[in-house]
């Protein structure tokens, strides 16, 4: 990952994610900006945890296969150029696809509603499916 190296990126915590991600964020929730836009870098085979969001989450993958699986459902495999919009409280996790890493902007609106609510890592058995 030839992009991480200029060091805009910074490690994921470990706590939230099976595997290596990293996040770059490029526009921070302030005052005026209700949004928060982070770029987040999974290693292949990595992945964040089941969580869900108190608003929206816009995700847009960049580069990789993304997998994507919401609570109940199957799991997506998400090509390059897709967006994924995730509605409040949906439960779900993402990640990087066990043959290559994955790039994918993150877009948290509504960040006055608070951002993230991380649970339970995702089991080898839910990523292998």
């Amino acid at each position: 990952m030839n992009r991480l190296e200029n060091g805009s990126f910074k490690p994921a915590p470990s706590e939230y994610f099976t595997g290596k991600a990293f996040v770059k964020i490029l526009v921070a929730a302030d005052a005026v900006t209700n949004c928060n836009i982070s770029e987040v870098a999974f290693d292949a085979g990595s992945r964040n945890n089941w969580h869900t969001h108190p608003s929206n989450q816009i995700l847009m993958v960049k580069e990789g296969i993304c997998y994507y699986q919401e609570e109940g459902k199957d799991l997506q495999k998400v090509n390059p150029g897709a967006v994924i919009n995730i509605l409040p409280g949906v439960k779900h996790w993402h990640g990087a696809s066990p043959s290559e890493p994955m790039f994918h902007i993150a877009i948290n609106i509504n960040t006055d509603k608070g951002i993230v609510n991380w649970m339970e890592a995702v089991t080898e058995e839910e990523y292998d499916q």
